[in-house]
Order: structure tokens, then C-alpha cells, then sequence
């Protein structure tokens, strides 16, 4: 693991940085609000991903004075600009910059994670949101997006649900949405996050190759 300072404009991001042998790519986690890079659920698709031999940069979107903030945990333009900037260090380190890039947003940081893609063009290779808000990413960024999209909801996190269906419904690209059974928003239901993150690391491994 290599922990890295990712410079976003006024600011500079902490992250943690793990790339196995021979990675397929590389996935930037893009958490959602009141959310960091130590996020428990995070951590263990991380570690999924990993194991798999996908390279992970878990960082934080906000700094702490930040994140004290509550309407800057909202500020989906804000999480987009911050998620770009780590892209931007990804594409430089020497490390990285030939690796395939992925998205895996959950929450709100899925709706930054479509923004971003929407933005970044043909440079993201796969995005993943688990249990993500994709609405909040706004109908012109779901219709841009062209990297093949996975989103995945619990099968009774009922509101949500909905949302991403009328998310899925403004997508062009290549897409599949996936409810897990039994599942409420956060996964906390037994078995239910391991088959979220086995679907993300399918997901990833067939487009990051």
C-alpha cells in the first residue's frame, strides 16, 4: 500500500494507493456523503477488487474541515471536480498512467462518478455504483456517459430503487442494473455486500481488461 497526496486545487487529498501484480486497472473509489476512504464497505469491495488483481485508489473527497461542512457533502459538483483531479494524478503517476481506469461510486459519490465520466470521455474504461444516487448526476451527464455502467441496489431499498431505474432509463451506454435480494441501502444484510462487490469485480474485470 502506498499512501499519496493527491493535489485538487486549493487542497491536497489523502489516499491510499494498492496495486497487485500484473493489475488489470486501477479503480478510484468515489464514497458517498459523511464518507471517507475508511469506509468498512469501501474497504471490503476494495479488497474484493484487489484479490482479483484490480489496482484501487481509495482517497478522500473532502478534507475534515470539509467534511464538517453538510451541504459540501452534497456538492456533487464539487465531489466531481475533486474525483477528476485524482484522474489527473492517476493519468501522471508513472505507476498508473497505462493502467485502465475505473469509477466505483456509492451514494451521492456515484452521482459525482457519472459526472466525471461524462467529462473524462473514452479515459474511463468501467464505472460501478452500489447503492449509488446516479439521478443526482442530472439527465445531460447520464446521457454522455459512454463507459459501460454496472448500477447495483439492494432489492428492498425501496425509493432508491426507482431512482435508478429512471437514472437507468437516460443512459445510452452499455448498462446493466442488478437488484441484490434481501439487500437494504447500506448492505448490511449478511452475504448481501459480498455479492455486490463479487458484481462489481465482474464487472470491472471484463472491461478493464
Amino acid at each position: 500500500m502506498t499512501t499519496v497526496q493527491i493535489p485538487a486545487g486549493s487542497v491536497e487529498l489523502d489516499g491510499e494507493l494498492i496495486l497487485p501484480p500484473h493489475a488489470a486497472g486501477v479503480v478510484l473509489f468515489s464514497h458517498g456523503s459523511g464518507s471517507s476512504r475508511f469506509s468498512p464497505r469501501n474497504t471490503y469491495v476494495a479488497k474484493m477488487l484487489q484479490q482479483r488483481g484490480i489496482g484501487t485508489l481509495l482517497f478522500d473527497l473532502l478534507t475534515h474541515a470539509e467534511d464538517r461542512d453538510y451541504d459540501m457533502r452534497f456538492d456533487i459538483d464539487l465531489l466531481t471536480q475533486r474525483l477528476l483531479a485524482a484522474t489527473a494524478w492517476l493519468l501522471a503517476n508513472p505507476e498508473t498512467k497505462a493502467l485502465k481506469i475505473g469509477y466505483f461510486g456509492a451514494s451521492t459519490g456515484a452521482a459525482a462518478a457519472l459526472q466525471a465520466a461524462a467529462k473524462m470521455n473514452r479515459i474511463v474504461s468501467a464505472v460501478v455504483s452500489r447503492g449509488g444516487r446516479p439521478d443526482l448526476a442530472g439527465s445531460p451527464a447520464l446521457s454522455q456517459v459512454i463507459a459501460p455502467t454496472l448500477l447495483v441496489v439492494g432489492g428492498n431499498d425501496y425509493g432508491v430503487i426507482e431512482l435508478n431505474e429512471r437514472a437507468f432509463a437516460l443512459m445510452r451506454c452499455e448498462k446493466e442494473l442488478i437488484l441484490v435480494p434481501g439487500a437494504t441501502h447500506l448492505f448490511e444484510e449478511p452475504g448481501t455486500l459480498e455479492q455486490a462487490a463479487s458484481h462489481a469485480a465482474d464487472w470491472f474485470l471484463k472491461y478493464l481488461q
